[in-house]
């Protein structure tokens, strides 16, 4: 039975960062996943202090090349409603960024992942799936399904929603789900996007356009699932002029690249995000619907998190599970209501609640301190207090000077 410091489970974007962030100290990593997976053709935007992390981990120059920046995130209220809210644009020029981060495509990033843990020498690949978790004393088994087995002080569930580490490890989740489906999809356009984001709000719920390099950008469009499939299975001509028509042309002509992916929306959190030695992140911890790019941010989140535990001398590997869970549930349960409580106010017909969503970005719309504080809290956790303190600073060195 082979040894090792850390056993990740999983070898998504969330699992593969993982390993590739946990071997950067010399510590002995096994990749436990299937290396086979079906095309992705998904993207992801990693807002700006995400992108700092993937720059650390020097995997920033083989992707950014197929990146676009996002320097506008406009919203848009696309309903028929009584009352409607004004558009609101974020800008990354108002909280001194040059972007609030990049659009990234899945294949792309996960092909270079794969490509630099095969180089890894710290990283041993499992190509295989979890069988069985067997906790003896202050080590973790791990026995797989191809009849091999390994030990580690340490296994990090990254295995999705339907993970089989957060099951055998005794943790429990509350799921739920949602009247919508996601259409995904990438198109080229007429018009060149200037780096804007524009996102829709529907009775569906959010039509999102996200730029990609040139004329191009990823689709996010949230419909009913009988109207999700009514669309999936339309002739390309026809859904290009489908799309066209939901952005009232904002950028010219649309042709949609290839047939749209159908995801079903739910939402599922964990009851406690680590036990012991085992910890969950990414989708094995919690998930929720593609709304204001906070999934993969958030599973980056608990990377670091994990990572700033185990160069912590002073946090014994018992008990790490229980310290993660204190670590990251503030940020993960206020992540995943925010998320829940706007995606429900988009299908809600009931009046008031129209009423305080149209005030709320009315709100944002007119007050640009408050613009800039959900901005940067939308970038980073904390962000605002962080460049309040930093102005602070900066103010106190001018008058000493």
């Amino acid at each position: 039975m082979k040894a090792f410091d850390i056993a990740v489970v999983g070898a998504g974007l969330a699992g593969n960062l993982a390993a590739l962030a946990l071997s950067d100290s010399g510590r002995n990593v096994a990749l436990v996943a299937p290396a086979a997976r079906p095309h992705d053709g998904r993207t992801t935007a990693l807002m700006a202090h995400s992108i700092e992390f993937v720059r650390e981990l020097g995997l920033w120059d083989e992707i950014e090349n197929v990146a676009a920046p996002l320097e506008t995130m406009r919203i848009l209220d696309g309903t028929s409603r009584l009352f409607r809210a004004p558009p609101v644009s974020f800008r990354c020029s108002e909280v001194g960024l040059p972007a609030f981060g990049y659009n990234i495509p899945n294949a792309p990033f996960l092909e270079n992942l794969e490509r630099r843990i095969a180089k890894r020498e710290t990283i041993t690949r499992f190509a295989t799936t979890l069988e069985r978790l067997g906790f003896a004393g202050n080590a973790v088994e791990l026995h797989l399904a191809d009849g091999s087995a390994v030990v580690a002080n340490l296994v990090v569930g990254a295995d999705g929603r339907q993970s089989e580490v957060r099951r055998q490890s005794g943790i429990s989740a509350r799921t739920w789900t949602y009247p919508q489906t996601a259409l995904v999809l990438n198109f080229t356009h007429e018009l060149p996007h200037a780096n804007i984001s524009t996102e829709f709000h529907t009775e569906s719920g959010p039509f999102t356009q996200v730029p990609l390099p040139g004329r191009r950008s990823s689709l996010v469009w949230v419909l009913s699932p009988a109207e999700a499939e009514a669309k999936r299975a339309l002739p390309l001509d026809q859904m290009s002029r489908a799309v066209e028509e939901r952005m009232q042309s904002i950028l010219g002509a649309v042709s949609v690249e290839a047939p749209p992916q159908t995801f079903p929306l739910s939402g599922m959190q964990a009851d406690r995000f680590g036990k012991g030695q085992v910890v969950l992140l990414g989708e094995a911890a919690h998930a929720f619907p593609p709304i204001g790019a906070q999934g993969l941010n958030l599973s980056l989140r608990d990377v670091m998190a994990l990572r700033e535990l185990l160069n912590d001398p002073g946090q014994p590997l018992t008990t790490i599970g229980e310290a993660f869970d204190r670590h990251r549930r503030a940020d993960i349960q206020s992540r995943t209501a925010s998320v829940d409580l706007l995606n429900r106010s988009l299908l809600s017909g009931f009046l008031p609640i129209q009423i305080l969503r149209t005030a709320g970005l009315h709100m944002l719309s007119a007050i640009g301190p408050l613009r800039s504080v959900v901005m940067r809290e939308g970038v980073e956790p904390g962000g605002s207090l962080k460049a309040f303190r930093d102005s602070l600073r900066e103010r106190v060195t001018r008058k000493q000077a």
